[in-house]
């Protein structure tokens, strides 16, 4: 990864700013799982059928796919901070 053109604190306010975004995502997953239960099977399957539902799953995997990258900005922040 290459250098970091930022300084510690605007680095810590991005990671501040993406553990949010992490935190609330995850919340709304652990939601839905919750809602899915309560909800009958026809309605389920209505509610997967839908083009919501296929951008929250496409949400996810860019999400998943972009956990890497959430690492080596948490790395890089460490070196930042231990500097």
């Amino acid at each position: 990864m290459q250098d970091l053109d930022i300084d510690l604190p605007n680095a810590k306010l991005a990671y501040t700013i993406i553990q949010s975004l992490l935190d609330g995502h995850e919340a709304l997953s652990d939601l839905l799982v919750v809602m899915s239960h309560a909800l009958d099977e026809d309605t389920l399957k209505a509610l997967t059928a839908t083009g919501e539902w296929q951008k929250y799953l496409e949400s996810k995997r860019e999400l998943g796919a972009a956990h890497a990258q959430i690492e080596k900005f948490t790395e890089a922040l460490k070196k930042l901070e231990n500097v």
